[in-house]
């Protein structure tokens, strides 16, 4: 990125607060109101028309854009450091609006193989329907990606902090990778958060959050978010990236990269992608989850400080037969923590039981302060055995190779007291 794009213009906790917002014009509201409504008057025939042909900004109708979506839309990509961004329904929406105006049939996607379970299965299965093929390979050595590189491939898709197994990829070695290709890095940044993370900031042009998790931050409401740094040049290869580099039948020849310059992906999101897909993020979720943005900063230090002093705990535990947690001194992972996420590790790991599948359903059914549920990013601790739940869908070999062998337990640090989680875990492991 220029040095300019690179410079915040105040602190994050600051931002986090007040990026995007401004009290409401007419009646002076500080709290940014939900406007729960499908559609907005025009002032005349001309300024309908103007909106409709994309000639002016401004709000036409709620799965296009919506003004409490907007203050969202625009406080994550100032934490991320990004120019612009487009609010979903859920996460999953948020990774097939990421791809859509890259993507065209019988073109590929070069991805981690250590992704949520979820994503392993759209990428793998779902997206076939799109004539999109997904090419999964191993992150912990970049130059894999550079090994799959075809003619067809259009993007590169990772995870900063990899769910289950809190794996950390070297996002800027990939981004050299993806650049020397003239194709975008995509990465999902759910884990980690802006507050840990700035993947921009290794070379990633497109970021994708679930909302659903840490940003929102309480289990309460669902969404997504892509935002971009508006620098990868499409206009360059109109041919690799024609929705974007390409005149738009669907709007009279213009072409997005020649018209809207650096916002032309995240002009494209709304104008085509979430009028066409639908996959719009509702007006109350925005509001919550801005509210959750609010504490961010605190919360995942807390997050973060009790994650490491459990995994800690149950890297000794005589039952425990590793555990993987990059904030530890003994994690493979240390020194690209120390690099990428220097404020900490995260909060969401695995650890494998040495008695293996029975034992991880034991433990996840005789816990009392964790929940067993399939979320993550909640202030209250969760715990999942993901070989019997989130990865079930996949083979033995994918589930072992994104982490969620049948021996694997993961746990979602929250923000209790670490004392009274600790004794949980123990009772159950005892």
């Amino acid at each position: 990125m220029s040095e300019d794009a690179q410079q915040d213009p105040f602190g994050f906790e600051t931002m986090a607060i007040h990026a995007g917002a401004s009290p409401e014009s007419i009646t002076g509201a500080r709290q940014t109101p939900i406007f729960q409504n499908t559609s907005y008057v025009f002032h005349d025939s001309d300024q309908a028309a103007s909106l409709f042909n994309l000639q002016q900004p401004g709000f036409i109708y709620s799965r296009l854009n919506n003004p409490t979506v907007a203050v969202l839309e625009e406080r994550i990509a100032a934490l991320e450091r990004c120019i612009g961004g487009t609010a979903t329904a859920s996460g999953h929406a948020a990774q097939i609006l990421a791809l859509f105006p890259l993507m065209s049939p019988g073109c590929e996607i070069i991805a981690s193989n250590k992704l949520y379970g979820g994503s392993l299965n759209q990428m793998g299965n779902s997206y076939k329907k799109f004539d999109w093929h997904a090419v999964f390979v191993d992150p912990d050595n970049p130059e894999n990606f550079r090994k799959a590189l075809t003619d067809k491939t259009r993007v590169i898709f990772l995870e900063s902090l990899a769910n289950p197994g809190g794996v950390i990829v070297d996002i800027e070695a990939v981004a050299e990778i993806a650049h020397e290709a003239d194709i975008p890095l995509v990465v999902d940044n759910t884990l980690a958060t802006p507050y840990l993370c700035r993947p921009v900031e290794w070379g990633a042009d497109i970021v994708v959050n679930s909302t659903t998790k840490f940003l929102s931050g309480n289990g309460s409401s669902l969404g997504g978010v892509v935002t971009d740094t508006g620098e990868f040049p499409f206009l360059n290869f109109p041919d690799k990236f024609p929705s974007l580099g390409q005149p738009a039948p669907e709007y009279h020849g213009l072409t997005f990269a020649e018209t809207f310059g650096n916002l032309a992906y995240t002009t494209y999101g709304h104008a085509v992608s979430l009028r066409d897909l639908g996959a719009s993020q509702q007006p109350m979720n925005a509001w919550q989850t801005l509210q959750g943005i609010e504490t961010l900063p605190i919360r995942m230090d807390r997050h973060c400080a009790n994650a490491l002093q459990i995994a800690e705990y149950l890297e000794s535990h005589p039952t425990v037969a590793w555990v993987s947690y990059a904030g530890l001194k003994s994690s493979p992972y240390k020194s690209l923590q120390e690099k990428y996420m220097p404020k900490g590790a995260g909060s969401v790991f695995t650890f494998g039981l040495k008695e293996g599948f029975d034992a991880g359903i034991r433990m996840v059914e005789s816990v009392n302060l964790f929940s067993h549920l399939a979320n993550i990013g909640d202030t209250k601790s969760l715990i999942l055995h993901p070989a019997s739940t989130s990865h079930r869908q996949l083979t033995d070999e994918q589930r072992i190779t994104a982490g969620a062998g049948d021996e694997v337990i993961r746990l979602s640090i929250g923000l209790e007291s670490v004392d009274d989680l600790i004794a949980d875990l123990n009772r159950s492991l005892a």
